[in-house]
């Protein structure tokens, strides 16, 4: 459990977590929801961020869920792309290996019922807890820079949606004459944004990563063990 021990922070005290950082992610999300539930800064956020966006992807109105699908993949690829190159995905694959060998061994302490392996365990857990937060933590601080991107678009798709659009049905399997302003839960029209980006999403991110680690590899087999690169 050498590893374990490299999680903690210095003189084997768990980190703090970084409340300058909560705060500022507490206020870019009460700042968007103000946003998004006031109407009239809704509308007049999304009119000039409507400027640039229907004639790019409005196509006239013509198009609704073909302008749903290429605005969600605009943001979707500004996103994942901005939250992929803020974190450390080497970083985070390590540090969960380190947590996962952590819960293993803390499993099989109790199974045998290993009382001083427990105790000694049970100590590390703050410091194993505390970098679990700090690789949380990484992947927020990111999420104040894509809302101020992402909120402005998605006022434009309401004004899209609910003021633009003269006719908002649409057809899915399951429903032939669905209507994008009606609700199940959430507006039928996030949720047919949500059915696109999502995948997209996940696809994407894992294609990211896998580059990311590839390159990582590359580099490790030009080293030598002692640190030097191969002629």
């Amino acid at each position: 459990m050498s590893g374990a021990g490299a999680a903690g922070g210095a003189g084997g005290k768990p980190a703090k977590p970084d409340m300058g950082n909560q705060l500022i992610m507490l206020m870019a999300f009460m700042v968007a929801l103000f946003v998004l539930l006031n109407n009239d800064i809704r509308q007049g956020l999304g009119k000039i961020v409507g400027v640039a966006l229907m004639p790019l992807v409005g196509f006239g109105g013509e198009y609704p869920v073909f302008t749903l699908a290429c605005t969600g993949l605009i943001m979707t690829f500004f996103s994942v792309t901005l939250r992929h190159l803020f974190i450390d995905w080497i970083s985070m694959a390590r540090n969960q290996r380190i947590f996962s060998a952590f819960q293993k061994e803390m499993r099989e302490a109790r199974s045998s019922n290993n009382t001083f392996k427990l105790k000694k365990l049970t100590e590390l857990q703050p410091q194993m807890t505390a970098q679990q937060l700090k690789s949380t933590q990484a992947q927020f601080k990111v999420m104040p820079i894509t809302m101020i991107v992402i909120i402005p678009i998605f006022a434009w798709l309401a004004n899209f949606v609910y003021i633009e659009l003269s006719s908002t049905a649409f057809s899915v399997p399951w429903e032939f004459n669905a209507n994008m302003r009606n609700s199940n839960i959430l507006p039928n029209w996030i949720l047919l944004y949500s059915l696109v980006t999502l995948p997209f999403g996940q696809i994407l991110q894992r294609v990211l990563k896998y580059f990311s680690f590839r390159r990582k590899l590359r580099e490790l087999e030009y080293r030598q063990p002692d640190g030097l690169l191969k002629e």
